[in-house]
Formats: structure tokens, C-alpha cells, sequence
């Protein structure tokens, strides 16, 4: 003889909306009248744990009335009740609520624990992964409306500290004062480019981690002398450097006619970790200034700031064609637009090709402001400038950047003491990820509009809540080195939840990036209203092997009815036992019968009145589906018709 089960018809959270979700006054004003909306499942269910009956079924739906109503210190006591007393049964997501309650009532070490077992039973996050942006499209459209973040580098000293610069992947060589903060006062010459404060070196410092500029030093060999050092550029092989110096080598120190000792630019190349044959560029004078060199990407044109002949300001950006080694162009202006009638200066080329400057004659936001233009091969295209936090009301140079990790540049803006008060500030794209996609049918994979999705932070606070229209996409924005859910939730479905992670260093993140997820939710139909064991989501109801005595576990779930009855003394309960269409027809119906009134019998045992009850067992004369003698169907379809229901009488 086979065995036979009955089970009670499972349709869950099917009262969700009325007892789980947050629903607003006018919408429930809007929802079709119940005349059972008085029946709380919430309620039933802490009766029934009062009264003796635990199961971590129960203990999950009691959590889960309170998680899904934003109650955290109520969901996190049935969530962990559940893992402590029935840890053979609990879920991966019993313990990623339980976490998230705990951490929502600032139980962090107790949320950090059951975390960690979370992942250890194979929990998981959707992890979001970078994008790279084309860098040479953001130009054309304007910098001016980028997001960014800046911070001091740590490297900052109380005098001026500016002209950063690429030196491989993990160093940064920057211009600042010496270890001895010598003083120029003692040797009685003008130089020119800086204001009176102690002589300026090179130094190279390392990127942690984290981006973050330690371990600062001089560079080693002949390139720091007893004069200023600055805004140096680097081959991408790292052997040759051109850096920036006062009119000084080979111990000697050279004028102009006013007695100035300008500004030269010089060549050096490296031996080990030394630095030496430093040698001046053939385009340098004494009577004018040559500095801040910059090299293209191909390492075929170099870029300068001088107040050469030509000149239309201040100083203007030049450049020279490299033509071999040591074989230089004559210096070409870049002319109008870029150079005005005042001052432009510190240029650096990326590698996208994009020429930054800084410049006091184009319309900026005061002082010194930093600007950019697309290099092309006839010029260059459109000028564009930073807004804040970049460019400020004071003085703003010596910009480097690579497009697609991270950038640095030099400011005044914090001090009241000129270019002494310049400081190093490290930049970077502000880290937006937009994350939007369909809601999904679970089976048949169309699409679900009118579903209120809820963002929340790893908290559980809530961030944002949208509900999807007719196209069912829901799209939010999202910050780097975070955790968020995703909570989608629809009357006549289950809720549904995603974790999700962005990426951790958000200083190497490009804005924005558009990911499709696709949720879906679990179809559970509404329970129609007198069924209230489908009200009360009843596990099944096991019988052992052609018995139709009540089994200890079947008690658990008889128990919601039994308190339902108590709770409710206007109801009265009709109670259906049905078989499968498996086995004879005439057996079935007395199998059916006999377990029926079995429960009918459980009940009356425990008070409740019997003209309050009827029970009838309708074998499987009442099936739900195709299943009927000889049809081939699978086991879950034939389980869909070994019910007992609990149905509401009048």
C-alpha cells in the first residue's frame, strides 16, 4: 500500500500586503473589502509559541511579519530563536536577516557572527564590477558638471608643495622643501618663479593600497641642487626625466640682463635607482623662462609653459617636436584660443590625449584656474573648465591625471600666505553606479509592472522606494564600498530580496555604470477568503503509513487553527480532506474521511465546540489539476492535490 499525505494547501504570504507591507492610508482605502481582514496571522502565531508549539517555520513567519514591516528588534528575536533552536533547518537567509536585525539593533559582534556562517553556507552577493569610461567623450560635452572628491595628500609640509607627477604605477614625485629648509636670504640673487621662502626639491613618495601617498623622499643623484627643483615628467620606461630649474648647473648659476636667474628646463636619465647626466634643453635662454614640461603620449612632443619671444602674455604653452636623441623643433606656440594675453602654465598631457593647463585669462572662478582641451592634429578643440571642488577663488595648478583611476593637482585655497600655503590634493571621480532592471515573472519570465521596490543600506535603512510602471523597471543610484538590498514586493507574490556590493575602491571607479538585474518574483495567488488555513499558511499535515492517527508535527500547524477558533469565537470551521487520484477511488475516500475527522477530533479534544466544526473527506473526487487516474504526472503535481483545507463558514 502506498503512502498517502495530506497536505494542507501552501500558499504563502498571501496576506502579505494586509499584515506585511507598509501600506499607506489611501491605499488601503482602495483595496477590495474582506469581510475576514480581522484575522491576525502575526497574532495567531505568538499564541500558538505561547502556548507551547515552536516549529522554525513558525518562528520564520513571525520573523518575517516583522522584517518585512521594517521592525527589526521584533524580527531579530524570531530569526535567532529559529538559528538557535532549530539550526538543522535554518536557511542561508534565516541568517542574513538574522544578521541585518541584530546589526539594526547594534548587536554588531553577534550580526558579524552569524555573517560570517552565512557565507560559510554559501550566502552570496551580486558584486558589481567597473566599467571604463571613454574618457575623450566626457571633454566634449564639459568637465564643468563632473562629480568629484578631493582630499590633502600626506605628504603636504607647512611651505609649498605642488607639481605632481607620474613615476610608474606606485610612485608619485612631487615638488617641496628640502629636509634642511635652507634659506636663499644669504646668497643675495633674484630667482625667478618664486616667492621668498625656503629652496624647493624633488621628491618621490609611494601609493599604498589604499592610494594613499607615504615614505616621501628626495630623489637620488644629481637633480636636487642648491637652487629650486620642480614639476618633473617621466619616459614610460622610467630612465628619462625632464624636470624644471632655476638657471643653474654644473655649479654655476647664470642671469639675464636684469640680473634674474630664470628658469631652464633639463634632461637627466637613470642608472639603478641614481639619477645624473643632467644636461639643459637647446631651446633654454638666460634671458627668458622655460619650465613645467609635459610629454605626449607618444613621447614624440614635449609641452612647456615660457615667456619666450612669441609670446602673447604672461607666459604661454609652447611645445617642441622630439625628433631623435636630444633633437628638438623649434618651439611652436599654441596660439589662440589657449593662450591669452595673460598668463597660462603648468600643462600635462593624459593619455587620453587631453592637454590640462592652468591659466589666469580665461574665465575661471579666480587666480589660477585649471582647464582642458582635446589635443588634435590640427590644435586642439573646445576649452573646458572644472567647477567645484576642483578650480576655487584662489589659485589651482599643476593638474595630472589618469582618466580612469586618479588624479592630483596643487591649491592655495587653504592658506592666506600665497605659494607657500600650496598644497598637493589628490582627486577622483565621484563613484555613482546606477543599478536598474526589469521585475521578472519567476515562470514565465514577463515582466511584473506595479511592484514596490525598496532600497536599503546594509542597516537596513531605508534609501529609496520606488514603484515600477508599466515597463516594470525600477533604477537606482548606489555608492562605492557599500552594501545594499534590493526588497521587491507585490501583493499576490513573494517578497523578494538581492544583496548587493560595489566595488571597494572607489577612487579607481569611473561614473556611471548601468548594470541590468533581473529580479524575479515567486507567484503565490491570493488565498481566497474562507480558506483560512491558506490565510495562516499551514505547513503540510504528515499521516504515517495508512494511519490517520495526529502526529506530533502535524499538532504544530492544527495548533493556528485551534487558536484561530480561540482568538475568534464567531468562527466556524468546515474541514476538507483530499487525496491524490494514485490508488483506488473507494479507498481513497475512506482514507480521506478517516483524517478528517480525525482532526475534527483533535479539535473538540481541545474545547472547541462541536457545533463549531464539521469535517468531510472527498477523497479525489475535488482535484485541483489534470492529475486523474492514469495521467502521468510528477510527484509535486500530485502533492498539489493532497490537501486538508480549513474553510470559513458562515
Amino acid at each position: 500500500m502506498k503512502t498517502y499525505k495530506i497536505i494542507i494547501c501552501l500558499l504563502c504570504f498571501s496576506f502579505s500586503i494586509a499584515s506585511f507591507s507598509q501600506v499607506g492610508k489611501l491605499e488601503k482605502a482602495n483595496l477590495k473589502y474582506d469581510k475576514y481582514d480581522y484575522i491576525d496571522a502575526r497574532q495567531i502565531y505568538l499564541k500558538v509559541v505561547d502556548n507551547g508549539y515552536k516549529s522554525a517555520e513558525i518562528y520564520r513567519k513571525l520573523g518575517d511579519t516583522y522584517y518585512f514591516n521594517s521592525e527589526y528588534s521584533g524580527a531579530a528575536k524570531w530569526y535567532y530563536n529559529l538559528i538557535k533552536e532549530f539550526p538543522d533547518e535554518a536557511t542561508t537567509t534565516d541568517y542574513f536577516r538574522a544578521a541585518q536585525c541584530l546589526k539594526s539593533i547594534n548587536q554588531l559582534e553577534e550580526s558579524k557572527s552569524l555573517m560570517k556562517i552565512y557565507k560559510e553556507k554559501g550566502g552570496k552577493s551580486i558584486a558589481l564590477a567597473s566599467y571604463k569610461n571613454v574618457a575623450d567623450t566626457i571633454f566634449k560635452k564639459g568637465v564643468q558638471d563632473k562629480l568629484f572628491e578631493i582630499e590633502k595628500v600626506a605628504v603636504n609640509t607647512e611651505y609649498s608643495d605642488f607639481g605632481p607627477a607620474f613615476y610608474g604605477d606606485s610612485l608619485i614625485v612631487f615638488t617641496s622643501s628640502d629636509s634642511s629648509i635652507k634659506s636663499f636670504e644669504d646668497k643675495s640673487v633674484d630667482l625667478s618663479g618664486w616667492d621668498n621662502q625656503p629652496f624647493l626639491d624633488l621628491y618621490q613618495a609611494s601609493l599604498d593600497g589604499t592610494l594613499t601617498l607615504k615614505n616621501a623622499e628626495p630623489l637620488k643623484g644629481d637633480i636636487n641642487s642648491e637652487y629650486h627643483e620642480s614639476t618633473a615628467v617621466f619616459s614610460k620606461d622610467g630612465n628619462t626625466m625632464y624636470f624644471t630649474r632655476n638657471n643653474f648647473i654644473d655649479g654655476k648659476k647664470k642671469r639675464d640682463k636684469d640680473h634674474v636667474v630664470r628658469l631652464k628646463i633639463y634632461k637627466a636619465t637613470k642608472t639603478g635607482d641614481t639619477w645624473g647626466n643632467v644636461t639643459e634643453l637647446p631651446f633654454n635662454s638666460d634671458s627668458y623662462s622655460v619650465g613645467h614640461p609635459a610629454l605626449s603620449p607618444k613621447e614624440d612632443k614635449l609641452y612647456f609653459a615660457s615667456d619666450m619671444p612669441g609670446t602673447l602674455g604672461m607666459s604661454d604653452i609652447w611645445y617642441v617636436k622630439i625628433l631623435g636623441d636630444d633633437i628638438y623643433s623649434n618651439p611652436t606656440n599654441m596660439g589662440d584660443p589657449m593662450n591669452t594675453v595673460a598668463r597660462e602654465t603648468f600643462p600635462f598631457v593624459s593619455a587620453e590625449n587631453n592637454l590640462y593647463f592652468s591659466s589666469e585669462g580665461h574665465a575661471g572662478m579666480g587666480g589660477l584656474d585649471i582647464f582642458v582641451a582635446k589635443l588634435t592634429n590640427d590644435g586642439h578643440g573646445e576649452i573646458s573648465t572644472f567647477g567645484e571642488p576642483i578650480n576655487s577663488t584662489k589659485d589651482d595648478f599643476s593638474f595630472i591625471i589618469k582618466e580612469d583611476r586618479i588624479g592630483y593637482f596643487a591649491s592655495n585655497r587653504d592658506g592666506d600666505e600665497g605659494s607657500k600655503s600650496d598644497d598637493i590634493f589628490q582627486i577622483w571621480e565621484r563613484c555613482e553606479i546606477t543599478i536598474e532592471g526589469p521585475i521578472l515573472d519567476e515562470a514565465t519570465g514577463e515582466i511584473i509592472p506595479n511592484v514596490m521596490v525598496t532600497l536599503l543600506d546594509s542597516n537596513n535603512n531605508e534609501l529609496n522606494k520606488v514603484v515600477t510602471g508599466d515597463d516594470a523597471v525600477f533604477s537606482f543610484v548606489l555608492e562605492c564600498d557599500k552594501q545594499y538590498i534590493i526588497r521587491a514586493q507585490k501583493e499576490g507574490y513573494n517578497p523578494k530580496e538581492e544583496i548587493v556590493e560595489t566595488p571597494k575602491d572607489s577612487k579607481a571607479m569611473e561614473m556611471p555604470i548601468l548594470l541590468n538585474i533581473p529580479m524575479s518574483l515567486k507567484p503565490s495567488d491570493p488565498c481566497p477568503p474562507e480558506d483560512l488555513g491558506c490565510r495562516l499558511t499551514l505547513q503540510p499535515i504528515y499521516f504515517d503509513f495508512d494511519k490517520s492517527d495526529i502526529r506530533p508535527d502535524a499538532e504544530i500547524e492544527l495548533a493556528k487553527i485551534l487558536t484561530a477558533l480561540n482568538e475568534y469565537p464567531q468562527l466556524k470551521i468546515h474541514i476538507e480532506s483530499h487525496t491524490d487520484s494514485r490508488g483506488k477511488d473507494a479507498y481513497n475516500l475512506k482514507l480521506s474521511e478517516r483524517r478528517a475527522q480525525s482532526t475534527l477530533k483533535w479539535l473538540l479534544s481541545k474545547g472547541v465546540e462541536k457545533n463549531r466544526l464539521s469535517a468531510k473527506g472527498y477523497g479525489e473526487t475535488q482535484l485541483i489539476n489534470q492529475c486523474s487516474n492514469g495521467e502521468d504526472c510528477t510527484e509535486e503535481e500530485h502533492q498539489l492535490n493532497r490537501r486538508s483545507m480549513f474553510i470559513i463558514r458562515e
